[in-house]
This record gives structure tokens, C-alpha cells and sequence, in this order.
């Protein structure tokens, strides 16, 4: 069996023993406690996105503050995702993840006893770059300890887990803020942060360090890519809110984002080890999967903003509320994982990703014909299509990208490859934040050339309004009737925002459904995890 795997892959045969022909129970169990590292690391970007609330009255923070538990953590996080690609070949896998999984539990059990929001932030941002490091480690294992038959198993696992985790973090936060308090949202990543750590420490063997790497570790790379990385993600979280570089902090993180790019790149060029080795995009089909991730992270992290949103805003619903709402999309993806691995060894994995992608534009072209009066029962097919499509897209999209590289690049590409995702949603989230707003206020200046003096129409309805408002005793009638129709017209040119940002979705997933055709035929599974393009 042996010897046939070594023909079959006789071409990259230096590579070939990284990638063994069976696994042993050991490694799986340790492969298993990764995964759960990896899903609380990133069930956690989420978790408090419906609990915000709770959290800015418990620390007593204003309204500008607050949105930086979520920033800090993303902000953080999006530096350590490709920096641990070159820490796990300096450190070995056991010493990052373990030491990541470690250090992320003590940052939780610090978040829970901030007293106001400055702690509060410092500590997220310590779990959000620590946990960074469990991510890539889970996607570079796959590919390295399992053969390649086995990753119609693996790989819906992964995948799985990095779509889940978000998409069901704003319901698992809004039930344990209800249930408990927002303390928990932290304490709960304590015992089980300390059996994956346990677990790691002691059953990871997949590789040794290299200490001799920090002799030649590029700090200036590093500061580059942080000042780069960091300064976009802020500028991207925070540009729409308010009106782009007319802010001046805005602005400032603008300037220090293209000096940190123009570092990096230079660095990752020029230095002997870079911090990230962009080589990897060398080979076509991971510079296809990244883009396809990156459009994947538009949709799963878009979408899990833009369904809250419209509930909370149009329908006025509270966290738990919404949490209810939304389950189902986790509920199709958990049903559809198993399938999609299945499909995954028996289909063409292009015709796969296409089917997902045009499942995608199916979800959002249903949703552009949105009402104020939509709830759960109309919100529930676009919700199936959405995460069904998440699952048929992700296993192909890892196997097209991490699949066909040798294992020696596999652990900075993996980095690369998460990241692309975690841009691609913050990228989504910037556009569609400032569509929201802009096509908001195009509407509603619309609409109130509709609804002036001389419109019979608005008039009739006004004075049907006053009527109804005169029955209350100790109201102005006329004001609360003027007020009224002007509530109406903004939740009107909302609606249409809504839809015109799920236009702008459902065209993306159609052009990259299209796009799918572009790319060459992967490799088959059995043909081993050779040497690329």
C-alpha cells in the first residue's frame, strides 16, 4: 500500500511521508481537540454581537465605545491568522496550539472580570490574537496527518466548524446573556479551553520545532503586516459609520495602512524568512480556492449581519428573539456536512462549488423582495438555501486550495487561505454598511418628494392619521401624525436599502457561480498532496 501511494505521487516524492496512508487513534483524537480549539476561537468573533447591549451596561460604556469588544478582537485576530504559519514551523504545532488554546482561556477568564470597557477591550484583544493561532493550525493539520482518501471526512468537518461557529454565535450569545449574565459569554470557553489544552499538549506529534527560524524572524515584516492588517480592519469596521476619511482617525489609520502594506510587501519579497510566504499563491488553484474564499467570507459573515440587522430594525425584535430566528441556517449546514463530503469524493468539485454558489444568489434574489411584515416563515427557505449553499461551497473551496500543495507550504498557506475569508468578510461588511446608508438616504429623499404638501395622496393620509391620534387625549394629533409618516417613509427607504444590497449579493454569488467554469479540474483525492501547478 505503501509503495503504491509513493508511485502514484513519484513526482513530489521528497514531500510524500508527511502524508501517511492511515491514522492512528491518537492523532485523531488530538486532531479532534483541535477542532473544538478552533471552534471556540471562532465562535467568539461572534458570540457577543447579540449581547452587546448587556455588556455596554454592565461596564457602563457609551455607544462608540462599546462596538470595540467586537473591533479589538477582529483587529487582533486578523494579524495572528498569518503569522501562524511561520510560529507553528519555529514553534511546532503542539507549542502553538496548545500554548494558543492556553492563553485564550486565560484571556476569556480575564474578559469576565473586566470592570469597565478599557480592560474589557485589552482583553479581547489579547484573546482575539491569541485564538487567532488555533484557526490556520486545524486546516494545515487536515492536510498534513490525514491521507488523502480520509478528506471527504475532514474536510466537511473543518468546514463546518469555520462557517457554524459564526453563524450560530449571535444565537448561543443571546441565550447565555438571557439565561446567565454576559460573564458567561467568557467563563464558558474556561473548562473546555482547559481540556483542548490538556489534549493538545499531549497527544500532538505531527512535527518538530525549528528554533533556529527566530535568528532569522522578520520583525520588521511583522510590524508591517500588524500596522497593515490591523489599521485595514479598523478602517473597514469603522470607515462607513463615519463617512470614510472625513474622519480624522479614519483617516490617520488609512495613511499607516498603505506605509504598513508597502512594508510588508516589501519584507515578503525580500527578507530570508518572511513572515508570510505569499509564494503559495503561485499555485493556481490556491489563488483560485483563496478567492472563492474570500467571496465565501463575504457571504457568511454578511449575511449573519444582515438577517440580525433587519430583524432588530425593521421587526424590532430583541437578541434572544433573533437568535430563534436564525437557527435554522445552522441547523442546514449540520445536515448538509455530512452530504457535502459524501458528494465531495463522487462529484466534480467545480460543478459542486457551482451548484453552491448559485444556491447562494437563489437565498439573496429571495430575499430582494423583502415586506416589513416578513418573519420567520418567510425568512426560512432563504435561510435553508444559505446554509446548505455555505457547506456545498466550503469543502470544495478547501480541497481546491490547500489540497494540491506540498506539506511543507501547507502551514503559512493555510494562514493565508483563513485570511482571505476573515477579508473577505470585513470587506462585505464595509460595502454593505455603506450601501445600507447611502441607499437609505437615496430612498428616502425619493420618497419624501412623494410625501409633501401637495400630494393628495400623503394628505389624505395624514389627515386619516390626525384622526385616528385626536381619539387620545393630551397628543398633538397633527405632530404625532407628521411624526408617524415620517417613521414610515424611513423604514420604507430601509426595506428598499435591504434589497438593494441583496441585489448586489445575489449578482456576486452569479458572476462567481460563472466564474467556477475558469478554473482548471483539480486533482483526484487518491492522486496525493503533490506539488501544485
Amino acid at each position: 500500500m505503501a509503495t503504491a501511494t509513493i508511485t502514484a505521487g513519484a513526482v513530489p516524492a521528497p514531500a510524500m511521508p508527511a502524508v501517511p496512508t492511515t491514522i492512528s487513534t491518537r492523532r485523531l483524537i488530538a486532531f479532534l481537540a483541535m477542532v473544538f480549539g478552533m471552534f471556540m476561537a471562532i465562535l467568539d468573533i461572534q458570540i457577543v454581537s447579540a449581547s452587546l447591549a448587556e455588556i455596554q451596561a454592565g461596564l457602563s460604556a457609551s455607544s462608540d465605545e462599546i462596538p470595540w469588544v467586537q473591533t479589538a478582537y477582529l483587529i487582533a485576530e486578523v494579524v495572528m491568522i498569518p503569522l501562524s504559519g511561520f510560529l507553528s514551523r519555529m514553534l511546532s504545532t503542539r507549542v502553538l496550539f496548545a500554548g494558543a488554546a492556553a492563553g485564550f482561556t486565560a484571556a476569556s477568564a480575564l474578559a469576565a472580570t473586566a470592570t469597565n470597557i478599557d480592560q474589557m477591550i485589552v482583553y479581547r484583544a489579547i484573546q482575539g490574537f491569541i485564538g487567532g493561532g488555533m484557526i490556520p493550525s486545524v486546516f494545515a493539520a487536515a492536510f498534513t496527518i490525514f491521507p488523502p482518501s480520509r478528506r471527504a471526512m475532514v474536510s466537511p468537518m473543518i468546514g463546518l466548524v469555520a462557517t457554524l461557529a459564526p453563524t450560530i454565535g449571535p444565537t448561543v450569545g443571546g441565550y447565555i446573556s438571557h439565561a446567565l449574565s454576559w460573564h458567561w459569554l467568557f467563563l464558558i470557553n474556561v473548562v473546555p479551553g482547559i481540556l483542548v489544552t490538556a489534549a493538545t499538549w499531549s497527544l500532538i506529534d505531527f512535527d518538530k520545532p525549528n528554533l533556529g527560524l527566530f535568528s532569522k524572524f522578520d520583525w520588521w515584516g511583522l510590524a508591517g503586516m500588524a500596522a497593515f492588517l490591523g489599521c485595514m480592519e479598523y478602517v473597514l469596521e469603522e470607515g462607513p459609520n463615519h463617512d470614510w476619511l472625513q474622519e480624522q482617525a479614519v483617516f490617520i489609520c488609512a495613511i499607516i495602512m498603505v506605509v504598513g502594506a508597502v512594508l510588508f510587501f516589501w519584507r515578503a519579497f525580500t527578507a530570508e524568512e518572511p513572515i508570510v510566504d505569499l509564494r503559495a499563491f503561485t499555485n493556481v488553484n490556491f489563488a483560485f480556492g483563496s478567492l472563492f474564499s474570500f467571496v465565501i467570507g463575504i457571504g457568511l459573515y454578511g449575511l449573519t449581519y444582515l438577517y440580525p440587522v433587519f430583524l432588530g430594525r425593521i421587526r424590532g425584535y430583541d437578541s434572544l428573539m433573533i437568535g430563534e430566528a436564525l437557527f435554522v441556517s445552522g441547523l442546514a449546514m449540520f445536515v448538509t456536512a455530512p452530504i457535502s463530503g459524501i458528494l465531495s469524493s463522487k462529484m466534480d468539485l467545480r460543478v459542486m462549488m457551482m451548484i453552491g454558489l448559485l444556491g447562494f444568489a437563489a437565498g439573496t434574489w429571495w430575499m430582494t423582495h423583502l415586506t416589513a411584515d416578513w418573519d420567520f416563515y418567510e425568512l426560512l427557505i432563504p435561510q435553508i438555501l444559505r446554509g446548505c449553499s455555505m457547506m456545498l461551497c466550503m469543502v470544495p473551496i478547501n480541497n481546491i486550495a490547500l489540497g494540491t500543495l506540498p506539506p511543507d507550504r501547507l502551514k503559512n498557506a493555510s494562514g493565508l487561505f483563513n485570511l482571505t475569508r476573515n477579508l473577505g468578510g470585513a470587506v462585505g461588511l464595509a460595502v454593505i454598511n455603506t450601501v445600507l446608508i447611502d441607499r437609505s438616504a437615496f430612498h428616502y429623499a425619493r420618497l419624501a418628494e412623494h410625501v409633501e404638501w401637495g400630494s393628495a395622496a400623503a394628505q389624505q393620509k395624514l389627515q386619516n392619521m390626525t384622526l385616528d391620534f385626536q381619539q387620545t387625549p393630551g397628543l398633538d394629533a397633527t405632530k404625532a401624525a407628521i411624526s408617524k409618516l415620517s417613521g414610515m417613509a424611513h423604514q420604507q427607504a430601509s426595506l428598499l436599502s435591504f434589497m438593494d444590497v441583496f441585489t448586489m449579493l445575489t449578482a456576486l454569488f452569479a458572476i462567481m457561480a460563472v466564474f467556477t467554469m475558469v478554473i482548471s479540474k483539480p486533482a483526484p483525492p487518491a492522486g496525493g498532496g503533490g506539488g501544485g501547478h
